[in-house]
């Protein structure tokens, strides 16, 4: 049987260890589409980045030599300062296991031992946990969340991620997959998503695709005028609502009133879960602003019981998109 890895430990005690180091970490943040590697330094800076195609190599191994080739000699070249390990995030990625078990979006099917095999190609260490929570750890020790520790992040992106920490720890449940709210039920009997069946979920309304989508049903279910009927429905996306919504279009501010109306009632319920001082919103949807997020916040609000009200803050990341998951992998070596 394999040896599960150990519980991921209080953050604040592993940033105070690293914080007098000079040891180095590679953080790698794989998606669907694209793997982002970087090594990064004790003080949050990435020093080498890079990144692959993850949907090129439908063969793990092949993945893993394509990774090797691009980070080994930058690794060699920093041996002065030590890279002590890997950490890397990954949807369905287990920590405990350091396994990807059975990840609707990626290529490799089944259950992956991508830590075991990362060790063995690259003769480090190496931890897995889900991408989400990743980024998750890359706020708490370089972003908005330094100094909390009650908070949720909320990814919005293509889909809706979360990582949830608790008391200073990230929240793993028994099996490594805690944190799932992305697809809590919102709309009982709803849209079936895609990859997984599901109907009603969040990420299926308050995702860049459920904008889109909400955008189409607006326009098939009523006569409005709107600047998006102009626009082929098989090339429309969330970035075309959103400058529509800002140019003053009354269908697509409805299609950002009701994303931000469901998204504010599931941050209603996350908040009575877990009173987190915050909830810190990260992913290209977020770059609507206030078109989004003052629907949001009035639903949040009126959704809370009066104990919860008016104590949570609704924050945006302090990290680049493009850093936060490689950051947080990084961090996971430390743990």
């Amino acid at each position: 049987m394999k040896q599960l890895q150990p519980p991921l430990t209080n953050y604040y005690k592993l940033k105070k260890m690293i914080d007098i180091s000079n040891d180095h970490a590679v953080g790698i943040d794989i998606g669907g589409t694209n793997t982002k590697y970087g090594i990064v330094n004790h003080r949050g800076q990435i020093v080498f980045e890079g990144s692959i195609r993850t949907d090129a190599y439908p063969i793990i191994g092949d993945f893993i030599n394509a990774l090797y080739e691009k980070l080994q000699p930058e690794i060699e070249r920093l041996k002065d300062v030590h890279v002590v390990g890997i950490g890397m995030g990954a949807p369905n990625g287990n920590f405990y296991t350091g396994t990807i078990d059975y990840a609707p979006n990626l290529h490799w099917k089944g259950i992956i031992p991508l830590a075991d095999l990362m060790t063995a190609k690259f003769k480090l260490p190496a931890k897995l946990t889900n991408d989400a929570n990743a980024a998750a750890v890359g706020e708490m020790m370089y972003g908005a969340a330094r100094g909390m520790k009650d908070f949720i992040m909320i990814t919005l992106g293509t889909g809706v991620g979360s990582g949830i920490f608790a008391n200073g720890e990230l929240i793993l449940g028994h099996d490594g997959f805690a944190g799932e709210l992305g697809h809590t039920i919102v709309v009982p009997g709803g849209r079936v998503h895609p990859n997984t069946g599901s109907m009603g979920s969040l990420e299926s309304y308050a995702s860049a695709t459920g904008v889109t989508i909400t955008a189409i049903e607006y326009m098939t279910g009523t006569d409005e005028a709107s600047v998006l009927r102009g626009i082929p429905q098989a090339e429309l996306n969330s970035k075309m609502v959103f400058d529509a919504a800002l140019a003053g279009d009354s269908l697509a501010q409805k299609v950002f009133k009701s994303t931000g109306d469901i998204l504010g009632m599931a941050l209603a319920n996350f908040v009575m879960f877990s009173s987190p001082q915050a909830i810190i919103l990260f992913g290209g949807l977020t770059k609507a602003g206030d078109i989004l997020m003052k629907p949001v916040k009035d639903s949040m609000e009126r959704n809370l019981l009066p104990i919860f009200q008016n104590k949570v803050q609704l924050i945006f990341s302090e990290l680049k998109e493009s850093d936060a998951a490689i950051l947080g992998a990084s961090a996971l070596v430390w743990g």
